[in-house]
């Protein structure tokens, strides 16, 4: 079991905010061909995004390494898109999102938790700004869960602030004892079916349920990059 969201499922979630907030109807996709996460979050966007009405645009590929993109920028500002989804790591991010601005393109562009890095802003610079990725939680968020989990973690761990690998570790341990609660007790067989029953369970990263594959149904975060600072931007339910 887990209570963090597979990887595509990004997929899902960005196609939901392209459409949603940042109200394309075209969307160009640039994707790392040699990278199965950059595959699968692609995949799944185009799935959805296609299902939901809107359009691919363009698709361009690349490979993990490559530090030239203007080729397939140049593609993609042909292709006249509304935004260019890009899942990939930051390194290939920065220099993305540089190149286009470079070429004059404004558009917005956004990708999966694999930007998630300080490094991006330094690879990026200024192009980053107006930038979107999604994440699995912001200590930024106004929830009150959120605020009391990062305020008592700071007192904790010397005004530290939790990341997301925290704020993960700290559900599962709520989700296994919320489990052990139900199950009556640590009998294996009875942990796992009240794990596998698991619906709707509210944590510091959102409202999770357990399907059937034991993979978590959930929301998702969105970060902006905003004056060179990653921003809490919204949340982004399945």
């Amino acid at each position: 079991f887990r209570v963090c969201f597979i990887d595509p499922f990004q997929g899902t979630v960005m196609a939901l905010f392209a459409k949603n907030t940042l109200k394309a109807k075209n969307v160009a996709v640039l994707t790392d061909a040699a990278a199965p996460y950059s595959v699968g979050l692609a995949t799944f966007f185009k799935e959805k995004f296609v299902a939901d009405g809107g359009k691919i645009a363009v698709e361009q590929k690349f490979s993990s390494g490559d530090k030239d993109f203007k080729a397939q920028l140049t593609a993609i500002k042909a292709a006249n898109p509304d935004a260019i989804f890009a899942p990939c790591y930051y390194t290939e991010a920065g220099l993305i999102t540089q190149q286009a601005r470079q070429l004059g393109i404004n558009l917005p562009i956004f990708g999966g938790d694999g930007w998630e890095a300080p490094e991006l802003l330094t690879i990026g610079g200024k192009a980053m700004d107006g930038t979107y990725y999604s994440t699995h939680y912001s200590p930024e968020d106004k929830a009150e869960m959120v605020a009391t989990f990062v305020r008592k973690f700071k007192a904790r761990w010397n005004n530290e602030v939790p990341d997301a690998m925290a704020a993960l570790g700290y559900d599962s341990a709520l989700v296994l004892a919320d489990a052990i609660k139900r199950a009556g007790g640590t009998d294996g067989q009875k942990l796992r079916d009240a794990l596998a029953a698991t619906k709707d369970f509210v944590g510091v990263t959102g409202k999770t349920t357990l399907d059937a594959k034991r993979n978590a149904t959930k929301p998702a975060v969105i970060i902006e990059v905003k004056d060179g600072k990653f921003v809490y931007k919204e949340t982004v339910n399945p």
